[in-house]
Parts: C-alpha cells; sequence; structure tokens
C-alpha cells in the first residue's frame, strides 16, 4: 500500500512540474555528455599508449658519412664495424634489465624498408636520396618504454654515435592535446554537474513547497520522513536517469558517426574507442547522476519537510 502510494506521489509530482523536470533533464544531459566526453577521450589516450608504447623502439642513429653536428661523428666518417660491436657489447653488458632486443638496419635496409615507403621514389625536400645518403642504425625494443632516459644516457656520447630517438617523441605532442582536451572537457563538466545540482535542488524544494499542505497533513497521520521525501527525490531521480541515458545515446551516436564510420576509416594506425568503450562509459554516467541527484534532492528538502 505504502509503496502504491508513493509511486502515486510521484507520478502527482511530475505531472505538475513538467517544465522544471525537462530542464533537470537537460541539464543533466549536458553535463554528463561533458563527462563522458572527458572520459573517452582519457579512454583513447590510453588505448593509444597501450598500443603504441608496445610497438615503438629507441633508434641509435650511427655516424652517416660527410658531416655531422654531433661531436662523436666529428671525423665525417660512418661508424666502423668495431664500433657497432662495441655498441652492441655496452647494450648487453649495461642494459641486460632494459633492452629486450637488438636489430642492427643498415642504411640500404633502412632506404628499402622504410624511407621509400614513406617518401615514394625517395623524394625528400625537392631532392631525391639514395641509400647512400642514409645512415646505418641499431633499433632497440625495450622491456620498460618509460626507461628510455637511461638507455639515452649510457649509449648517447659513444663513439660512432649521431644521436638517440626515441619514438616515443612523435606522438607525445598528440598525446598533450588530448590531455588538454580531457582537461577541458572536464572542467566544463564540473561547472555542468554544479549547475545540474542547483537546478536539481531548487527544482524539488519548489515542488515540495508546492504541496506544504499534502506534506503536512501526511506528517499528521504519521506518515514518517522518508514516506513524505521519497517521491520528490524519486521525482529529481526519474529526471536525472532520463538526462543521462541520452547523454549515454549521443555520446554512442558521436563515436559510431565520427569515430567508427568516418576517423577509423581515414586515418587507420591510430587505435580507437569503440561501442564497447562507450558501454563501460555508460553505467557510470548513469549512476553518477542517480547519486548526484538524490543527494541534491536529500539536502534541498531538510528546508520544508523537518520533523
Amino acid at each position: 500500500m505504502r509503496f502504491r502510494f508513493i509511486l502515486s506521489e510521484t507520478w502527482t509530482s511530475l505531472r505538475r512540474n513538467v517544465p522544471m523536470l525537462l530542464s533537470v533533464m537537460l541539464v543533466t544531459f549536458i553535463s554528463f555528455l561533458f563527462i563522458g566526453a572527458s572520459l573517452l577521450t582519457q579512454a583513447q589516450i590510453t588505448k593509444a599508449k597501450g598500443d603504441w608504447y608496445d610497438k615503438v623502439e629507441v633508434v641509435v642513429w650511427l655516424c652517416p658519412d660527410g658531416n655531422s653536428q654531433s661531436a662523436n661523428c666529428s671525423t665525417g666518417k660512418a661508424a666502423t664495424t668495431a664500433q657497432i660491436n662495441e655498441l652492441q657489447k655496452v647494450i648487453q653488458q649495461e642494459l641486460p634489465n632494459d633492452v629486450s632486443q637488438v636489430t642492427f638496419m643498415s642504411r640500404e635496409d633502412f632506404y628499402n624498408n622504410s624511407f621509400v615507403k614513406q617518401y615514394p621514389k625517395g623524394e625528400y625536400q625537392g631532392r631525391t636520396l639514395t641509400a647512400a645518403d642514409m645512415q646505418d642504425s641499431l633499433w632497440l625494443k625495450l622491456k620498460n618504454p618509460e626507461n628510455y632516459r637511461v638507455v639515452s644516457e649510457v649509449l648517447s656520447n659513444r663513439d660512432g654515435v649521431e644521436e638517440v630517438v626515441d619514438q616515443r617523441q612523435i606522438f607525445e605532442p598528440v598525446f598533450a592535446i588530448l590531455n588538454r582536451a580531457t582537461v577541458a572537457t572536464g572542467g566544463l563538466a564540473v561547472i555542468m554537474v554544479i549547475a545540474a545540482i542547483m537546478l536539481t535542488g531548487t527544482t524539488i524544494r519548489m515542488s515540495a513547497a508546492s504541496r506544504r499542505e499534502e506534506t503536512e497533513i501526511m506528517r499528521l497521520v504519521g506518515a514518517s520522513n522518508w514516506t513524505i521525501r521519497l517521491p520528490f527525490i524519486l521525482e529529481g531521480v526519474i529526471a536525472s536517469l532520463a538526462g543521462s541515458l541520452l547523454s549515454c545515446g549521443a555520446l554512442a551516436l558521436f563515436v559510431k558517426v565520427f569515430v567508427t564510420d568516418w576517423l577509423a576509416k581515414s586515418v587507420t594506425w591510430i587505435p580507437y574507442v569503440d561501442q564497447t568503450t562507450v558501454w563501460l562509459v555508460s553505467p557510470i554516467l548513469i549512476v553518477g547522476a542517480m547519486v548526484l541527484s538524490v543527494l541534491a534532492s536529500s539536502i534541498a528538502l531538510r528546508r520544508y519537510l523537518k520533523a
């Protein structure tokens, strides 16, 4: 009987406050859309790092024939076989816990297997380059990509080494942009969540004020505080639930249209978030919206429904 009464009161309250509840729903939708976008952006960063960091390598570029800006290559001659063997020996002895694999790549192999694929016909900045313009290199696979600095410090000043390059440096600007986007969307989400809490509290308080006589009668006949408060709390929860569901749907649509159907087909070398990621994020948004609504409603009702 009590459950039916609570549902009846909730339905009555919903019918009376449609415009205000729509406002709560829309603010919740926008707020949690920003929160979801922030979570998806961070998931994209984590996914990309996990995929790229497993593949990237540290490249030890050896001295080329001709001029070089490195003091190690002041002779103007390419690294000798003895210097290359010495470098490999140093890696085995001083970096056994950091380097899992070492691959020597001659300048011919680099030209044929990498350079020509990136620059067809060898044309680069208005010049046509050949294998003779390349340089030998050592490609190091690290056990932990975060230990690049240790490897760089050991190898950078060795004879025959022109430069030690971490391929992750290529991706760091991309990650920096994505991190800034996460901060921006997160900041907007915080502002919108505060607005949603205030609007939810105000809406529920106005609803309670408009029905104050009814709540007084319920108190006189022995109804408990929670029996009186629950219809108003459910009113806010329903509006917030609808708003959070809309935000989840909008995120799923965005990922499908702009990520899966467009970006993933245009730029294929990046791993992207997908609908599975949206499904994983959705419960956080839905539960978060409902919890915030309950807290905002409970605080707002204390003024009007004191025992």
